[in-house]
């Protein structure tokens, strides 16, 4: 909820002027505190709590892989408190979004190739192939109207609303 909570707020920054912006502000950096708290939680917890996730993290080769995961994300959160503070309107949001990203990514090494960890791997939870053609059809035309629909709403709701001004 804090994540939503904290892209909410940036999205405020980004979106807004005036009272709304600057209300936003403080709440946004509160927000990343508790994102990067709940970030560091997981990023602790997880590999002391499963020793394969322990191994896939601290062993020799793969440390050397992925040390850059936690070190993007420790960039990404000074960008984001930054531009928060330096009063930057989409920058927050941006950074914000490259956070979201990080942690599913560090997720993701965690636990591939486990879908439902640890017991099933992804190839042994995937359906039948007539039911990911089914879904490609299905996706290859929802696709395109999902796509033309949100560059339509983008462009309707275009720019930064100002005081005294409405969607509607």
């Amino acid at each position: 909820m804090a994540g939503y909570a904290l892209l909410g707020a940036t999205w405020l920054i980004m979106k807004t002027e005036g009272k709304i912006a600057e209300r936003a502000r403080p709440t946004a950096k509160a927000l990343l505190v508790v994102v990067l708290a709940f970030m560091a939680i997981v990023s602790l917890w997880t590999p002391l709590a499963f020793d394969r996730i322990a191994a896939r993290w601290f062993s020799l080769p793969n440390i050397l892989f992925l040390w850059w995961v936690p070190a993007a994300t420790a960039l990404v959160a000074f960008v984001a408190w930054r531009a928060i503070e330096s009063g930057r309107e989409a920058l927050p949001f941006l950074a914000t979004i490259a956070l979201f990203l990080l942690g599913y990514l560090g997720l993701l090494i965690s636990n591939f190739p486990y879908i439902v960890p640890p017991s099933l791997t992804i190839w042994q939870a995937a359906a039948a192939p007539a039911t990911h053609v089914f879904m490609l059809i299905g996706t290859l035309v929802m696709l395109p109207i999902i796509f033309g629909y949100t560059i339509f709403v983008y462009w309707i709701f275009s720019g930064k609303l100002r005081e005294g001004e409405g969607y509607h």
